[in-house]
């Protein structure tokens, strides 16, 4: 039986990243992936639909500014689009397949890493048994990462076929734009297909979204920027709405709603996609006699630890925030907790990006997030208008709104940007927020011009009490508030010299 001090099982982001960083501590590690090395994170996952959107994005921009060049709107040819979405997921899997096969070969690595394909299963702590094309192979593991992922959620009374009813797994099996789409799930991913669909103008879509309102875990700043555009864009947003059923009727779908009011409604449309969460893989993946618990949501594991102390788990399959870039954290974190002296895993400073229109930023809390713990906070917000960069953009919708302490600390709670150059905005403040600092170091940076991030800078300034624009006199672009107890208060902060 062959010998590995480490068995990482699954491929995707945060089993890839597990591997690499066994690498830099010399440790034998096989590295074990049932379908494509990448993972959800790159097919049928965050690469490909972020390739959808920008391509959607510069179809949205160009067709919003053909008067300026006095043409007509270019047809959109779905087969180009589809093959450079297909080129982009390939070049990353790819690059990620060479270097595997770079290390295995390579004087330094050759000896350390092995790559198998196949399905794996825990028969116990330590044995992994690994089978493909009928071929059984059992291996011996000092350690193991599970990191297996997650696949789209079905509803129990909905036939998915990927085909015409579909989840995101299905996108790549079309061949043309659909002449209308329904959505089930305004969450991101929901809001995500509805931008870029909708962004195409190909596409009549309908958004199901069973409370008031999409992306129901942000605030309702944010919301009101990004459904205003969903609805410039023609979406239809079934706010409130029970989906009773929806099925496939000939080569088209039918969905029955029933409105807050009881009134039901009957749509007809070309395609169907579900959009309701992800699951993790974890069928068959060990045996019942290991202390493994699975909760619905995802494997109970203390800092990455499962019961089992040489088990561990992470990425898609834990109860944390299900991204690429945790995915990538959490693995390192746990081989790091395996042979080395570990970091404190933190998820308060993780950054987040949604692919809407406009682009939407996070990092730490929201207002929802931070009065749903009764915190009392600051709260300062920028409106893009005021922004030289946005200016010279000629794109000056969305916001900067930064979250603090109410004390004298001033330190960072969280942060969201909505508008063009969103992501690039974010990581100066997930910084100080994993370093638990204020926010003073910010107010003095000399930042570049014009630059989004010169918003971030003014937000800070207005918190210290000296700003260059002066919310008084501006209140319909900027703004200083307090939330204590529950309540708004305008607020002027005056502690600046």
């Amino acid at each position: 039986m062959e010998h590995f001090e480490l068995v990482v099982i699954g491929a995707g982001p945060a089993g890839y990243a597990a591997t690499m960083r066994a690498m830099d501590f010399k440790k034998r590690t096989l590295l074990i992936e049932k379908n494509k090395v990448g993972g959800a994170g790159v097919i049928n996952g965050a690469l490909s639909s972020k390739t959808w959107w920008e391509i959607s994005r510069e179809v949205r921009q160009f067709n919003g500014n053909l008067s300026r060049y006095s043409i007509q709107r270019p047809e959109i040819n779905f087969k180009e689009i589809q093959s450079e979405v297909k080129k982009a997921t390939q070049e990353r899997q790819w690059l990620l397949q060479d270097h595997l096969e770079l290390l295995r070969t390579s004087e330094t690595y050759k000896d350390l890493l092995a790559f198998r394909t196949g399905s794996a299963r825990l028969l116990s702590k330590h044995e992994v048994e690994i089978t493909q094309d009928g071929v059984t192979e059992v291996v011996y593991a000092d350690n193991i990462i599970l990191a297996t992922g997650s696949r789209p959620r079905i509803l129990d009374d909905i036939e998915v076929d990927e085909t015409v009813i579909m989840t995101s797994n299905g996108i790549e099996n079309m061949d043309h734009f659909p002449e209308s789409l329904v959505i089930v799930g305004a969450g991101v991913v929901g809001c995500e297909y509805a931008t870029i669909f909708s962004g195409f103008g190909k596409t009549k879509v309908y958004l199901i979204e069973k409370g008031e309102h999409i992306l129901p875990f942000e605030d309702n700043d944010v919301v009101n920027v990004i459904e205003k555009n969903l609805l410039k864009a023609g979406v239809i947003i079934h706010r409130g709405a029970k989906l009773v059923r929806l099925e496939k009727k000939d080569e088209w779908v039918e969905y029955e709603l029933e409105l807050v009011d009881g009134v039901r409604e009957i749509h007809h449309v070309e395609k169907a996609l579900i959009s309701v969460g992800r699951v993790p893989n974890i069928d068959g993946l060990w045996n019942e006699n290991l202390d493994i618990q699975f909760n619905g949501r995802g494997i109970d594991n203390d800092d990455s630890q499962t019961g089992e102390d040489n088990i561990f788990a992470v990425g898609d399959l834990t109860q944390d925030i299900a991204l690429v870039n945790v995915g990538e954290l959490e693995g390192r974190h746990a081989v790091e907790k395996i042979f080395g002296t570990p970091g404190q895993l933190i998820y308060e400073n993780i950054s987040t990006i949604m692919f809407l229109h406009p682009e939407v930023a996070g990092v730490g809390m929201n207002e929802l997030r931070a009065q749903a713990r009764g915190l009392n906070y600051r709260v300062v917000t920028l409106d893009y208008s005021v922004i030289p960069r946005a200016m010279a953009k000629r794109n000056t919708e969305g916001f900067i709104k930064l979250l603090v302490t109410d004390d004298s600390e001033m330190k960072v709670l969280g942060m969201r940007v909505v508008g063009i150059h969103a992501s690039s905005a974010i990581q100066a403040v997930a910084l100080l927020i994993s370093m638990d600092r204020g926010i003073e170091e910010l107010a003095e940076c000399v930042h570049p011009h014009p630059s989004i991030t010169e918003g971030i800078q003014e937000c800070v300034r207005m918190l210290l009490g000296k700003s260059t624009l002066k919310p008084d006199a501006i209140s319909s672009k900027l703004s200083c508030r307090r939330f204590v107890n529950g309540q708004y208060e305008n607020f002027l902060f005056d502690n600046g010299y």
